[in-house]
């Protein structure tokens, strides 16, 4: 009887779900344009509710007529926020539904392990598989790379630097890389373990790669935010910021990228521990960039040029974020980008913007990439890589070598070219 009995509700649940149309609903990926201040303002206030997470801009605050907005909506609440924007004459494209079932297949690394064998770096990696790659590295490489404990995250888990140095005497300039500031943002990670193995298995081999290890040494932060990655991969998969906890403030985190010295918590930046360009309670206030900025600081009369990785919107960037006011060198960085974009479109095909993050973006203060500048390293940028908005945060792992490629040649034509200038 059991078995017949849930057969028959079974069938009549079906047939109750077809009568109503309240078949469950998958979240979406909407990408909307406001055109007018009333459109503006609809859409700010849309995307301020819990329902929604805004993917591009970063808050909703940052929103700007005729510049595309990328909203995610949670499961079951299409309906009705789809209404409200027709509600407001906002129109709008899908660019992703039911992402749950994308984020699993990007989760399913099991035949990924480094422990198995070797890394596949065309995957997705845990922060366990990264942690366990650093160390495998630095000891499978142990004539070249050296790994360097420079702090610890809010949750104490170890932000490890590679240092990666050429077969040669010491030499007084370096590099810098970091990856993974923003949770969300796996491309981030694994751009920056894709670049240290090319590194390690092209010198000696390529000129350019065997050039620039001979002439400084390359830090690399493969994970910046490692509270908010973790999380990621076990709880929410959208999450930007550190994990830091707030006292009175039921909210969760600051954004790492909002947090460093420079015009810190101005416009462009939140005192709301609750937003997602949250500033922090001081500069400097998380434990992450705390460590980066004490590392940086010590290092300032070594390290000439300095990247971060982010996603998505293929954009290569550089100071100022912060403000408006152009850098003192501003059109040797803008030669430097614009020399970039040319090359990756002629061997990829790939659009990338590019310009100061305050007039090819929107104000950000409190970037890394400002504060590094106004520390002496006058090379400083800030690479969005792909897309530009297809698959957004969620790029499929079939996407990672086209979008490191893009970064690779970026990252060597900028080394170089920084070699040649400070020779």
């Amino acid at each position: 009887m059991r078995p017949l009995t849930f057969l028959a509700f079974a069938i009549c649940f079906h047939l109750i779900l077809e009568r109503c149309h309240c078949k469950p609903e998958h979240d979406r990926v909407l990408s909307i344009t406001a055109v007018t201040e009333q459109h503006m303002t609809a859409l700010r206030d849309i995307s301020s509710h819990n329902e929604t997470v805004l993917w591009q801009p970063a808050a909703p605050s940052l929103i700007k007529a005729n510049d595309p907005v990328h909203l995610h909506i949670r499961p079951g609440s299409v309906t009705r926020v789809t209404d409200l924007l027709r509600k407001h004459g906002l129109t709008y494209s899908v660019l992703l539904e039911n992402t749950e079932e994308l984020i699993e297949k990007q989760r399913r690394n099991e035949s990924s392990d480094p422990r198995s064998g070797g890394m596949n770096y065309e995957k997705y990696h845990s922060l366990e598989e990264i942690y366990y790659w650093v160390n495998k590295t630095s000891r499978d490489y142990p004539d070249i790379v050296k790994v360097i404990l420079i702090g610890s995250s809010f949750e104490k888990r170890p932000l490890y630097v590679l240092k990666l140095s050429g077969r040669r005497p010491a030499v007084e300039k370096a590099m810098w890389l970091d990856c993974g500031i923003h949770a969300r943002e796996w491309i981030s990670p694994a751009f920056c373990l894709w670049f240290v193995r090319y590194v390690l298995t092209f010198y000696k081999q390529y000129t350019d790669v065997t050039t620039i290890l001979d002439t400084m040494d390359i830090y690399v932060l493969p994970v910046m935010n490692p509270d908010g990655y973790a999380y990621t991969w076990t709880t929410n998969r959208m999450w930007r910021k550190n994990r830091s906890v707030m006292e009175h403030s039921p909210c969760v985190g600051a954004d790492l990228n909002r947090n460093f010295d420079a015009k810190w918590c101005t416009e462009g930046a939140s005192s709301d521990p609750c937003s997602e360009i949250y500033c922090g309670r001081h500069p400097e206030s998380e434990p992450e960039v705390e460590a980066v900025a004490k590392f940086l600081r010590s290092h300032k009369d070594s390290v000439r040029l300095y990247i971060s990785i982010h996603s998505y919107s293929q954009m290569l960037l550089f100071p100022y974020s912060c403000t408006r006011e152009q850098a003192k060198n501003h059109g040797e960085l803008l030669a430097l980008v614009q020399e970039v974009a040319a090359k990756i479109r002629q061997a990829y095909k790939n659009h990338y913007r590019f310009g100061a993050g305050a007039e090819t973006i929107y104000l950000a203060p409190g970037g890394s990439d400002d504060w590094a500048y106004n520390l002496g390293i006058k090379y400083s940028f800030t690479f969005e890589l792909q897309d530009r908005g297809r698959y957004g945060f969620l790029l499929p792992p079939a996407s990672i070598p086209s979008a490191c490629n893009d970064a690779l040649l970026a990252v060597k034509i900028i080394a170089l070219r920084v070699l040649q200038k400070i020779q």
